[in-house]
């Protein structure tokens, strides 16, 4: 016969044990995952179950019943909060409903670098984002909706500026692209503001010219001189006759060369046949390519041609008969390097 006195010392340990289990499950690791952290996305308006479906879905948890549990516990299941959050490997049943009983959500961190069109940005905010892209479309293709931004279906796009921003997942729309317009407010300087004034132009004018730019270079050299040569034609009321239009007006970002069918394309973002700038920028421009613009040297140049030496240079003139001379070295440059590949192929 056992002593009352061992009895209750075995009661007392395996009490002791039941407790040291539960606190295991509730504060110990309990994640089934192997990445180093999971992201759990919670769209707004879910319920307790579709949180619970997703964890046990995405195998977050080991423990789904006593997530549960704790979650009811701590009244999670009626405060259900939306937004994107991080999973750390190894993190508990307590500390993970805490993470989402706060909020506190881990921001999208959205990179821009070159978008050509509105349908580029829209598939980029979807694609990160909890928005629809039908909600994205119908703010971008509204008017009403962007002359608050001073802007319209055609300039919308100056508003967005190459960078990384910090943005929450289940912000909406509107609130993405006032982050974006901030950005834009931020670069535009009163001082840069009266560099564009002195050219003449808006700055988004400036930044429809620094989008030509940035399609034809990514010499930082010659930017500042090819902007002379489309700030020159402007100044004459010389056509731009910018290659980069012309894709932009075919949506054939693919095209290596502009040939004499591709510059009867009816559009008015084609500068071969319309005088002035097109209606709007022909993709994104960085802060550095409209410095480039604002900051111009003063030239006579009204051409520009590849060099031959095909290095992504390019050689300036002031009149079409030295321009003529340049193009055909760059011609020829061209036609010597398809006859080698081609006599590398009969070999």
């Amino acid at each position: 016969m056992l002593s009352r006195k061992k009895i209750i010392r075995i009661c007392l340990i395996a009490l002791m044990l039941i407790v040291c289990l539960l606190a295991w499950r509730i504060f110990g690791s309990n994640t089934s995952f192997e990445e180093d952290k999971k992201i759990l996305y919670i769209k707004t308006g879910s319920s307790y179950s579709r949180v619970e479906n997703l964890l046990q879905l995405g195998g977050f948890v080991k423990n789904n019943r006593s997530f549960n549990r704790v979650a009811r516990f701590h009244n999670y299941h009626k405060n259900v909060k939306p937004g994107r959050y991080v999973i750390e490997k190894g993190a508990s049943i307590y500390s993970i409903i805490k993470l989402l009983q706060s909020g506190n959500q881990t921001p999208v961190s959205l990179v821009i670098t070159k978008l050509r069109t509105r349908d580029d940005l829209i598939k980029k905010i979807a694609s990160n984002f909890e928005c629809e892209s039908k909600i994205i479309k119908g703010f971008l293709n509204n008017n009403d909706s962007l002359s608050a931004y001073h802007l319209d279906t055609n300039t919308v796009m100056t508003a967005i500026t190459p960078n990384s921003y910090s943005i929450l997942w289940n912000a909406s729309f509107h609130d993405i692209f006032q982050e974006l317009y901030k950005e834009k407010e931020k670069f535009w300087t009163s001082e840069r503001k009266k560099k564009a004034a002195a050219l003449g132009l808006t700055p988004e004018q400036v930044y429809t010219i620094a989008s030509i730019v940035e399609e034809e270079t990514a010499k930082e050299g010659d930017m500042g001189k090819i902007a002379s040569v489309y700030l020159n034609r402007l100044a004459i009321g010389m056509k731009l006759g910018a290659d980069p239009t012309i894709k932009f007006a075919l949506k054939d970002f693919d095209l290596r060369r502009i040939y004499q069918k591709h510059l009867t394309v009816q559009s008015p973002y084609n500068t071969y046949i319309n005088k002035g700038l097109p209606p709007g920028p022909i993709c994104t421009a960085t802060e550095r390519t409209i410095d480039a613009v604002l900051n111009a040297p003063a030239t006579n140049y009204l051409y520009f041609v590849a060099k031959p030496e095909l290095d992504g240079y390019s050689n300036f003139a002031s009149n079409y008969e030295e321009h003529l001379r340049y193009a055909k070295a760059y011609q020829d440059a061209l036609d010597t390097i398809m006859r080698r590949r081609a006599e590398g192929r009969e070999q």
